[in-house]
């Protein structure tokens, strides 16, 4: 893959990029778009493929971009289709300053050290280039404002801002809440960036995150132990003594 053409990922972090305050709309939910975001131009180099509401290796060579391709090593070793929402919601500690760091290694944004209360060290990113963030947005407005189906890439930019809470950032105000709807609206242009954005939404409100049953007791067991087992607890509800162990234990 050629460095001619900005990523998914690269691009839905300039959309993020306040350039203001050289901080991060929606950091939380960004680091979850960002892995979608790999997903997305994996399938569009051909490397990966949309299984139902999975995701399939079907080209594991390299595509040339190191962040890209590490995520495709470990889709590969999976061995079998993974759910987006899975994946999605796996591990991406760092994903986001990864990213950060490699735009500023292009020269696209420039780190400024500073300080918070004072005391904590911290960094912002200035893009170096405003007309880079403004292009990418121009691209949102235009199918917005349009109504013409966008290319996959931009109907996946689309429907990747929107999952992560971006339309706000970019659309602000009253003013910006038919261009809100409409940017939700272009998720159904590209099949891939539709299942991916759905993953992701689907992890920030805790579908990825099912409980494991616990395996039925066998037949045998359960007879040994002479009597049902006893109901789990509810999670942060402790559980209540029973009134005949409580009595013996107030005799002792």
């Amino acid at each position: 893959m050629g460095r001619s053409r900005r990523t998914l990922p690269e691009e839905l972090l300039l959309l993020a990029l306040d350039p203001t305050t050289g901080t991060t709309a929606q950091p939380q939910s960004l680091d979850l778009g960002l892995a979608g975001a790999q997903l997305v131009e994996l399938a569009l180099a051909g490397r990966i493929a949309p299984d139902g509401d999975r995701i399939a290796v079907v080209a594991p060579r390299p595509t040339g971009d190191p962040t890209l391709d590490c995520a495709l090593e470990l889709l590969r070793r999976r061995g079998a289709p993974v759910r987006a929402v899975h994946w999605i919601g796996g591990p991406r500690l760092g994903l986001r300053q990864t990213y950060l760091s490699h735009l500023e290694r292009c020269g696209m944004v420039h780190a400024v050290a500073g300080q918070m209360c004072g005391v904590l060290p911290t960094t912002r990113y200035q893009a170096t280039d405003t007309e880079i963030s403004r292009e990418i947005k121009a691209r949102l407005d235009s199918a917005i404002r349009t109504g013409v189906p966008p290319d996959p890439r931009t109907a996946a930019l689309a429907a990747l801002a929107h999952a992560v809470g971006l339309g706000k950032h970019l659309y602000p105000g009253n003013e910006g809440r038919s261009s809100r709807s409409r940017l939700r609206d272009l998720i159904r242009h590209d099949p891939m960036g539709g299942l991916v954005a759905h993953a992701v939404m689907d992890v920030q409100n805790g579908v990825a995150a099912q409980p494991r049953r616990s395996p039925a007791p066998s037949p045998g067991r359960q007879a040994a132990a002479g009597a049902r087992p006893a109901p789990e607890p509810a999670r942060g509800v402790p559980m209540q003594p029973r009134r005949g162990s409580m009595a013996r234990a107030v005799a002792h």
